[in-house]
């Protein structure tokens, strides 16, 4: 619908372009990671992971946009013979792959050195809480780009009509940026803006399960829900997408994978026999501030002596009290 930069600027000689589509691309980002926050805040993640987590979430969307190139890049090779980082685009599914993990190997590599002492492991502990707010997060800043695809007509349905607007489609426009120039090139079906409604409906989704003691579902559920939607989508879809193989497209072998994962998960729980309701006293943060115990004294009358802050007792990473073992 705007391809076209909402507006060029010169840094350091360079001629720069900023469209709708990074404009979009940067909201679904900075939502992703106010929802983290929000979200593990609510469940009770101490200060200490969330500030690492922040960290790791910065390397994990550096990756991520380097291996949405790169996958996007790999697909236009085997289409056209040559290879072109630069000017390729980027594609969701693979910014998803090489994100998660590079997540994943950060935070638990990283993680080893980084929490020490009393807090030795503590990464570990929390981190069924970030696997259980991680669809949220992708989902939110899915949705929001794929309105910024709404926006560079890329993704689309099929044509409809070259000149009069038909409901459910959107008008689509190619930009040249060696010309600067415009083109009309019809009312496709729009695709990108039934996913963007579909994700902000599964995101509100997941938020019910995440907030009523069913945040170990949201993995599974993201995962099945999404990958049936892209198999159905990708149905009305008509911009390339790579070659299909045995009648299916790149994307939907990939969303089989993601159905076929999200049952892994779930059987996992029942296998191991890990409560799918989670009771919110089991929120509390494994790391707590030592606090004065009450009194008690039997030293005559009313005249009991208070116990000191630590009242000989140590506080462990998990936040329980280990006696001292004085001589």
């Amino acid at each position: 619908m705007h391809p076209q930069p909402l507006f060029e600027f010169s840094l350091f000689g360079k001629d720069l372009s900023v469209y709708p589509y990074g404009i979009m691309t940067a909201i679904g980002i900075i939502a992703a990671i106010v929802v983290f926050y929000i979200y593990t805040k609510k469940k009770n993640m101490p200060t200490k992971v969330q500030d690492f987590t922040f960290f790791v979430i910065i390397v994990a969307i550096a990756t991520g946009f380097l291996f949405a190139k790169l996958y996007q890049a790999f697909y236009d090779f085997l289409d056209t013979g040559t290879w072109d980082f630069y000017g390729a685009g980027i594609t969701a599914m693979g910014g998803f792959l090489g994100g998660a993990a590079a997540f994943v190997a950060v935070y638990f590599v990283a993680g080893k050195f980084y929490f020490k002492g009393k807090y030795a492991g503590l990464h570990k502990r929390e981190f069924e809480k970030i696997f259980c707010v991680a669809p949220l997060c992708i989902v939110i800043a899915h949705a929001f780009g794929r309105i910024g695809c709404l926006m560079a007509g890329c993704c689309h349905g099929e044509l409809v009509s070259k000149k009069e607007w038909v409901i459910g489609t959107v008008p689509r426009y190619t930009y040249s940026s060696a010309t600067h120039s415009t083109s009309f090139s019809g009312y496709y079906v729009a695709t990108q803006l039934y996913e963007a409604l579909f994700l902000f409906a599964l995101f509100a989704a997941l938020s019910v399960l995440y907030f009523k003691k069913y945040k170990r579902l949201t993995m599974p559920v993201y995962l099945v829900a999404y990958g049936i939607w892209r198999i159905i989508i990708e149905v009305f879809r008509t911009d390339y997408r790579g070659a299909e193989v045995l009648g299916l497209y790149p994307s939907q072998w990939q969303s089989i994978v993601f159905i076929i994962l999200g049952i892994a998960v779930l059987a996992f729980y029942i296998i191991k026999k890990i409560p799918l309701v989670c009771d919110d006293e089991s929120d509390e943060p494994h790391i707590k501030e030592s606090e004065p115990s009450g009194s008690s004294g039997s030293s005559g009358g009313d005249g009991g002596e208070h116990a000191s802050p630590t009242d000989g007792k140590t506080e462990t990473p998990d936040g329980s009290d280990e006696s001292d073992k004085a001589e």
